[in-house]
């Protein structure tokens, strides 16, 4: 459902000071001070709240702009489409913790070992084209995405395709981190990711060139939005680039995460795209802070995170477009998605060292090697007793040969046998392959 746009503060409301006074006598003045820094709600929310409070609805709204005129002008594409960004307590919170997070300190060096980064980099990559696409609507599980990005299968059908391009256009995104970004380049992120999956071929990798797109509710087929006028297109994805290669000064300093979460915001808000623009946006929004030198997101999967709330993913676009471009809706409900990511990452490899600890303690006395240890545990653990080659030089960058001699190694003490599967060769767990690991 659409939310309720806020209402206008009329000319003639009483003097803000009257209203305070007005506040201090509901002896509420501290639970809205507390409400606007820690969690900064929507006029809905501060509605239920005057009506709790039996203070009046307009008049407590009257006092939330009022503390919020402090916010900061976003200095993209002069005036004609202005926004706003504001730093409650909250915001500036979470944005001091992921820099410690996120920015290379010695916690963030420690966190994933060396020899581990480049199997959880194709992990991640995997698990975030996987989320993003889903939240598109792609219907592929993700156990079976999984298995065709690691075995480097061909897409079987539309969801898969967009899985597939999701994948290769993350893996382009770490390529070139260190690029500027271009109205070409945008459109090669776009030709990637829409490959074969769009009903009108010409669409992959242009900018849409009528105004016959708009948003529109799924559930209820309502228009909730709709784009700047294609006119002004040109311009504004200049602009856009602009802004993306910090070639403007801003107004003030805006913080890094921040102007991601605001470009990944841009591309939605200027929709240059018939489909695609979601996807585009959350590329673009991992680009520029690998770019900015937030290397640890390239570990972390935060469309998995939208995904499991993407009710608020849409009215945290929806309240910023409602409440005059206010972008800190926005942004805080983005900063809470990768705080979220980045502290499921972190029990991630807590579980999976605890594990590879357990499975060494177990194998130690054996001349398995960390990739063989690491399948093995998959097998004792039932999630999987089929592999191949390919998956093997994908998950761990390594070459066919050193694929290959590592899953031969395995066959001939009986674990793995091979199956002939078309043209290719599957290396499957033997009948008595748990007795000989054991």
């Amino acid at each position: 459902m659409r939310p309720v746009q806020p209402p206008p503060i009329p000319d003639n409301q009483q003097n803000i000071t009257d209203l305070w006074i007005d506040l201090l006598n509901t002896g509420k003045d501290d639970v809205f001070r507390e409400q606007e820094d820690n969690s900064y709600p929507y006029w809905e929310k501060w509605k239920y709240l005057a009506d709790a409070w039996q203070y009046d609805p307009l008049k407590l709204w009257t006092l939330v702009k009022s503390y919020r005129k402090n916010k900061k002008w976003v200095n993209f594409s002069g005036s004609v489409y202005p926004l706003d960004i504001s730093t409650p307590s909250v915001v500036q919170q979470l944005l001091h913790e992921l820099d410690m997070d996120l920015g290379g300190s010695l916690h963030t060096g420690e966190l994933i070992p060396s020899e581990e980064k480049q199997r959880y980099l194709v992990s991640s990559l995997m698990e975030e084209a996987i989320a993003s696409s889903q939240l598109e609507g792609a219907t592929s599980t993700r156990k079976l995405a999984k298995e065709m990005l690691e075995s480097n299968r061909k897409p079987r059908n539309h969801s898969e395709q967009m899985i597939s391009n999701n994948y290769a256009a993350m893996q382009w995104i770490v390529e070139n981190k260190d690029t500027h970004l271009t109205e070409k380049r945008i459109l090669e992120i776009h030709q990637i990711i829409t490959h074969n999956t769009l009903a009108d071929k010409t669409e992959e990798g242009a900018f849409r060139t009528t105004n016959d797109v708009q948003v529109v509710d799924v559930q209820t087929g309502r228009v909730i939005y709709t784009p700047p006028e294609i006119k002004n297109l040109t311009r504004l994805i200049s602009d856009f680039c602009e802004f993306a290669n910090d070639r403007k000064k801003d107004n003030f300093f805006l913080h890094p995460i921040s102007k991601a979460i605001i470009l990944h915001f841009l591309i939605g808000y200027l929709h240059p795209f018939t489909d695609g623009n979601g996807r585009t946006a959350r590329a673009i929004f991992y680009w520029y802070l690998i770019r900015k030198g937030y290397w640890l997101i390239e570990y972390m999967s935060v469309s998995r995170i939208i995904l499991g709330s993407r009710a608020q993913y849409a009215r945290a676009y929806q309240h910023t477009e409602l409440d005059d471009n206010d972008l800190t809706y926005f942004i805080l409900y983005n900063l809470k998605c990768i705080t979220k990511a980045f502290e499921e990452l972190k029990n991630y490899i807590e579980r999976k060292n605890k594990e590879k600890k357990n499975i060494l303690q177990f194998l130690r006395e054996t001349d398995y090697n960390d990739r063989q240890i690491d399948l093995l545990q998959e097998i004792l653990n039932n999630k999987k007793n089929v592999f191949s080659v390919r998956e093997l030089e994908t998950r761990y960058a390594i070459s066919n040969q050193t694929a290959r001699n590592d899953l031969n190694q395995l066959v001939s003490i009986g674990v793995l046998e091979t199956r002939k599967n078309g043209n290719k060769i599957q290396y499957l767990l033997t009948k008595d392959g748990l007795k000989k690991i054991k």
